[in-house]
């Protein structure tokens, strides 16, 4: 008992004698009711409730400033699929109402004389990634292109299977996207498109990406050799061109579209390679809105 708690009981007592000395109360009496008295301050404490600040400690702790939110998932078919791109998060809006998306059906190209795309691409250390949607292989700097006088730094290249443009209806077994930004920001893509040739002549660039492919999704295995980007382009360089969007979410519009025409022959056994991953990652075609649709004659 603290010494506070057993003053107080103490000058109970001593009232509790004055008042059976003065003859008011029997001591007996007086004994039991300041137990009964002592009994209810105890219940009450008890049950009393605690102040607002206990509460509020007792609360659950509210998630850390800053925290980065996880990604929304998405993919190529069911509920994740490109039909529901738009509606799986409001960043992805445009997916949906955007009148510049990609891919398209190139066809009825006004051909013209078209500046030749500027490519400076030179071997270079590299990773491969396997995001979860595609194979992707980050390039180190110093990769680029020239379009119309403005230069693009090489961001980093992947696939999709089937292709995901077309040409006048035709659509190729893959194709790589090889993503520029210029000094703004502002992205151009380089597609190739892929076609399955001989099977005794593999295409030398997927060989050493297949080589290097990680064991495990969202971990970037870095390679050991070196990659030359120009071992992926085809030796006629003439091209259809357009204002289109990134083809995966958020679906951001504003990207300048260089495709290739001429495809690039690789082997059946390089497409199963890829096809044991991604069997289908192309988002469908998207409508032409009246676009203009360049290419070199």
């Amino acid at each position: 008992m603290s010494i506070k708690k057993h003053l107080t009981v103490s000058a109970c007592l001593l009232a509790l004698a004055a008042q059976a000395q003065d003859g008011k109360e029997p001591v007996e009496l007086l004994r039991q009711r300041l137990a009964e008295r002592l009994s209810t301050k105890v219940e009450g404490a008890a049950t009393a409730k605690p102040p607002p600040h206990a509460a509020s400690k007792a609360a659950a702790k509210p998630a850390k400033a800053g925290a980065t939110p996880k990604p929304v998932p998405w993919g190529y078919a069911g509920d994740l699929g490109a039909e529901h791109w738009a509606s799986l998060a409001p960043e992805n809006k445009t997916c949906g109402v955007g009148t510049r998306q990609s891919p398209i059906d190139i066809r009825d190209a006004i051909a013209v004389d078209l500046a030749p795309i500027a490519f400076d691409y030179r071997p270079s250390a590299f990773s491969v990634l396997d995001d979860g949607h595609t194979v992707q292989v980050n390039v180190a700097p110093g990769n680029g292109i020239t379009v119309m006088g403005r230069r693009y730094e090489l961001v980093e290249f992947h696939f999709h299977r089937p292709s995901e443009e077309r040409l006048n209806g035709k659509q190729f077994d893959m194709s790589a996207h090889l993503v520029h930004k210029d000094s703004q920001g502002r992205q151009a893509i380089v597609a190739v498109l892929l076609e399955r040739g001989a099977d005794n002549k593999a295409q030398p660039l997927l060989q050493t990406v297949w080589a290097n492919l990680p064991l495990e999704k969202g971990e970037a295995l870095q390679a050991q050799a070196q990659i030359d980007l120009s071992q992926l382009l085809p030796a006629e360089r003439g091209y259809a061109t357009y204002m289109g969007s990134m083809t995966t979410p958020p679906c951001s519009e504003g990207v300048l579209w260089m495709v290739l025409r001429q495809p690039v022959p690789l082997t059946a056994q390089q497409i199963g390679v890829f096809s044991r991953l991604y069997p289908m990652n192309a988002r469908p075609l998207q409508a032409g809105s009246g676009r203009l649709i360049k290419e070199s004659q």
